[in-house]
Order: C-alpha cells, then structure tokens, then sequence
C-alpha cells in the first residue's frame, strides 16, 4: 500500500467525462480523485481550496480556456502538475499551437483525447513524479518557432477568450468584475501587441495560434 496517494483535481465541462476519468483513476490504489472542476475559473478555486498534485484540465473551458487557468493556478502553486487534455481527437494544424500556448504557461503534460483510458493513468504518474508527457503524436511541437507570439497577461489572456466567446465590452466587464472602459483598453492594447486591426482578425489570429478556443 503506498504511503502517499496522488491527489488530482479533474476540470472538464462535461460531467460524464469527469465521471469516466474518476472511475478510471480511483481504481488505482495510488490515486485519489480531491475534486472536480466544470469551468476555468473554478479550476482556479479549487486548485487554491485542495492542492491536489495534479490537476487533469480540459483545454477548451467555458469562460477561460485551459491555459489561461493553468498560468492563473502556477502562479501561486508552482509546484503543481497539469495534464492538459485535447479538444481534438487526432492533430491538426493548430494542435501544434495549442500545445505550445500550454507548455509556455507551465503545463506538464499534454494529452490527445483519443485512446486516453490507456495513456492517462501513466500519465498522472509521470507528471506527478516531475517528468514532462507529451503525446507521441504531436511530436511537430518540437520544432521552433519562426517567430515568437508577443507574451500577453494573463488578464489580457481571458479578455482574448471572452471576445472569441463573442463577448461585447459591456459584458466581458460584468464577467470580470472590470468596468467597461477597462476592457476597451485591454482590448485596443491586444490588437497593438498582435498588429491586428479589427476584432474577427483577433479572433481569427487567437484560434490559429492556441490563444484562446471556441467553447
């Protein structure tokens, strides 16, 4: 019987899967199940409430995305492992940015949904024990980049994936407790640091680069 069983917070949108990924997990004596999460922002809480080892997250989160929470909960809890999980069911080509996005906010491990049930449970093993995981199938990841994306905040990052949500400024200041004006200027600051001129090129240029996803 191990002395210490690995605590992990799941977050997905969707019940069932974080059903399934419970039942997966506690089936393993060294694993315990601390939590769930449906959303980014409770991710956030939840990861501050129980200080699970690792945190298995959905990329694509109602409100903010995987990433954007990830930073979020790694900036107070450095010591946290995250295992990312795909939107997608097999690479394209954006999975390449989207892994990057995750693996530059400090995210752990990366997984493809499809055929998780063999590969997840290794996988929380592995990054709990500090190894980084990345699916064998994204190996392009390694590949540089041409040229770096300008580094955005973290609130800049949730103003992002509240426009692609197709947010107005009235009503991404109510979701983040800012005043309108504010996220005007989070917004005007966006298309300065990106080059981009009009909100369906931020939108466009936020998907194809990982920034942000359609929930």
């Amino acid at each position: 019987m191990p002395e210490r069983k690995i605590t992990v917070l799941l977050v997905d949108d969707h019940q069932l899967v974080r059903r399934g990924f419970r039942r997966m997990l506690e089936d393993e004596d060294d694993i315990m199940v601390a939590g769930e999460a449906g959303n980014g922002q409770e991710a956030i809480d939840k990861a501050r409430e129980l200080a699970p080892a690792v945190i298995v997250m959905d990329f694509a989160l109602p409100g903010i995305n995987g990433a954007v929470a990830a930073r979020q909960i790694l900036k107070s809890a450095p010591g946290t492992a995250i295992l990312m999980l795909s939107m997608h069911a097999e690479p394209n080509y954006v999975e390449p940015n989207y892994v990057r996005t995750c693996l530059d906010a400090g995210v752990r491990g990366y997984l493809l949904k499809n055929a998780i049930d063999l590969e997840l449970i290794n996988a929380v093993r592995r990054v709990a024990a500090g190894e980084q995981v990345l699916d064998p199938r994204l190996h392009t990841v390694s590949k540089p980049k041409g040229e770096e994306a300008p580094e955005l905040t973290a609130r800049e990052l949730e103003v992002l994936q509240l426009i692609v949500n197709g947010k107005s400024n009235r009503e991404i200041a109510q979701v983040l407790g800012l005043s309108a004006n504010t996220v005007a200027v989070h917004r005007a600051n966006l298309m300065q640091a990106l080059g981009i001129h009009n909100t369906a090129e931020l939108v466009v240029y936020a998907i194809r680069n990982g920034l942000a996803s359609i929930t």
